[in-house]
C-alpha cells in the first residue's frame, strides 16, 4: 500500500503515532498538560489569605485600645503577633517579614471616642502582595468599625434608648452580599477556567509546530499525500487528542478545584468543537513557517503572556490599546476563553456567546485554507529528495 492510497483515518492514525513516538511532542502535550493541571492552580488553592501577621503600636494603652486589639486578633484575616513601642519598630517587623501589616492606635484614642470627637487609626501593610495587603486592611477596617459601634452603642444606651432601638440606629440597613459567579471569592475559580483554555491553546500550537518543523525536510507520508488530505488528517488527529485533554481540564479539574459549572455538557461541547478545530488548523499553518524543531516552542512561549492579557479575564480590555484588542481577535483562544467564562462560569444564555462561537468558525475558514496553502508552499521550498 503506497502513501497515496492511504485513507483519511489511516493518516490520522499515522499522525497520532508520530505524536506519541516523538519525545519532545509527547513531553509538551502529555507531560505539559498534566503538569500544568497541577502547577498553575497550586498557588491559589487556599483561595483567600487568612491569619496574616500583624504588629501593633498602641500609644493609648487603654481598655478600649486593648479591646480593639482583641477584636483584630479575633478576625479570621488577622493574627496579632506582637506589640512594639514605635512606628519605626513596626516598620522593621514588616521589612524583616515578621509581620505583614501594622496598626497604630493614637494617643487619647479612648478619650476622643468617648467625647464624640472621633479618632484616626493608621493601617499599613506589605503591598507587594495585593491579596495579603487586602486581607490585612479588610480585617483592620472591620475591627475598627466594630469598636466604633461599641462606643456608639454605649452612648445611645446612656441617653435612654432601648437596646433594640440602639442596635437599629447603628445598623439601619443590613447588607446580604452573595457572590454570583465566584462564591468563595478566591483566585482559583477566577483564574483557572481561562488559564486552562490558554494552556490547551498554547500546547496544541507548540505540538503542531514541532511535528511540522521536524517533518518538512524529510521524506515521508506527509510529503506524498495531497496538502488537503494531510491538513484534514492532522487537524482531526490533534482535535481528537485534545478532546481527551479538554475532558480532563473542563471535566475533572473544574470539579476538583471547585470551579463554577453552569453550562450544560452539550453547550460546552458545542463551544469546544470550533475552538479545537480552529486551533489545530492554526497550528498546522504555523508549523509551515519553521524547519527547526526548537523554534515553535520559543515563539509560542514568547507570545503567551500577551495572549493572556488580551484575553480579557486578567486585565481590563479598556486599558489595552484598541489596535491590539482588534488584532487579538484572530487568536482562537481569545473568543474561546471569553465565551467559556460567560457560558460556564457566569451562566450566560447561548445567544450571548453565539457571536464568539461564530467567530471561531470564521477563524476556521481562515486558518484551514491557510494551512493547506502553507503545506503546498513548504513543499515547493524543499529539495526534490525530501518530497
Amino acid at each position: 500500500m503506497t502513501a497515496k492510497s492511504l485513507s483519511l483515518w489511516q493518516l490520522i492514525w499515522l499522525d497520532l503515532r508520530a505524536l506519541v513516538r516523538d519525545k519532545a511532542i509527547s513531553l509538551t502535550l502529555f507531560g505539559g498538560v498534566l503538569f500544568y493541571a497541577v502547577l498553575y492552580p497550586l498557588p491559589y488553592l487556599h483561595q483567600v489569605p487568612t491569619e496574616q501577621q500583624l504588629v501593633v503600636v498602641d500609644h493609648d494603652n487603654s481598655s478600649l485600645s486593648r479591646r480593639l486589639i482583641r477584636h483584630a486578633d479575633a478576625s479570621a484575616r488577622i493574627q496579632v503577633v506582637g506589640r512594639v513601642g514605635s512606628i519605626d519598630e513596626a516598620k522593621a517587623w514588616v521589612t524583616d517579614g515578621r509581620a505583614h501589616g501594622l496598626l497604630v492606635i493614637p494617643f487619647d484614642f479612648r478619650r476622643d471616642l468617648l467625647l464624640g470627637r472621633g479618632a484616626t487609626l493608621s493601617f499599613g501593610g506589605d503591598a507587594s502582595y495585593f491579596l495579603i495587603y487586602s486581607a490585612v486592611v479588610e480585617g483592620l477596617v472591620s475591627a475598627g468599625m466594630d469598636a466604633g459601634k461599641q462606643i456608639q452603642l454605649k452612648g445611645l444606651l446612656a441617653s435612654g434608648q432601648s437596646p433594640e432601638a440602639a442596635a437599629q440606629s447603628l445598623a439601619p440597613i443590613k447588607l446580604n452580599a452573595v457572590p454570583a459567579f465566584n462564591k468563595g471569592l478566591g483566585y482559583t475559580p477566577y483564574v483557572v477556567p481561562g488559564l486552562f483554555l490558554l494552556i490547551l491553546h498554547q500546547t496544541l500550537l507548540i505540538g503542531a509546530g514541532i511535528l511540522g518543523a521536524g517533518q518538512w525536510h524529510r521524506p515521508g507520508y506527509w510529503n506524498r499525500v495531497s496538502p488537503l488530505m494531510l491538513v484534514s488528517a492532522r487537524v482531526l488527529a490533534f482535535s481528537l487528542l485534545y478532546c481527551l485533554f479538554s475532558a480532563l481540564y473542563i471535566g475533572w479539574c473544574y470539579y476538583a478545584y471547585q470551579v463554577s459549572l453552569q453550562a450544560s455538557l452539550g453547550q460546552v461541547l458545542l463551544l469546544m468543537l470550533p475552538f479545537l478545530l480552529t486551533t489545530a488548523s492554526a497550528g498546522v499553518a504555523l508549523s509551515c513557517l519553521f524547519v527547526r524543531r526548537e523554534l515553535p516552542t520559543q515563539v509560542i512561549l514568547l507570545v503567551s503572556m500577551p495572549i493572556l492579557f488580551v484575553s480579557g479575564f486578567v486585565w481590563p480590555l479598556a486599558l489595552i490599546p484598541e489596535p491590539l484588542v482588534w488584532l487579538s481577535q484572530v487568536i482562537p483562544a481569545v473568543p474561546a476563553i471569553m465565551g467559556m467564562l460567560q457560558l460556564n462560569q457566569m451562566g450566560a444564555e447561548w445567544a450571548a456567546i453565539a457571536p464568539k462561537w461564530l467567530q471561531l468558525w470564521g477563524l476556521l475558514l481562515l486558518f484551514f485554507p491557510l494551512a493547506v496553502w502553507g503545506v503546498s508552499w513548504r513543499r515547493r521550498q524543499l529539495p526534490a529528495a525530501a518530497r
